[in-house]
């Protein structure tokens, strides 16, 4: 599930949801949402997927 893995990210990186919104979706509420059930499209799950991977290689780069 999506939001396993936000949460997940979220505790690892010290990022609040907010931030993580509006950097990973430009929706500050998405994870708000996401915790109330909304559902993400196909495409936006992989979008944010790969914000995270691509976050935490940039992040273990430096």
């Amino acid at each position: 599930m999506l939001i396993r893995k936000i949460e997940v990210f979220l505790r690892s990186t010290g990022m609040p949801a907010t931030k993580f919104g509006r950097l990973a979706a430009h929706d500050p509420r998405f994870v708000i949402d996401l915790r109330n059930g909304r559902i993400p499209r196909g495409g936006t799950e992989k979008r944010i997927e790969s914000f995270m991977q691509t976050y935490r290689e940039h992040v273990h780069a430096h």
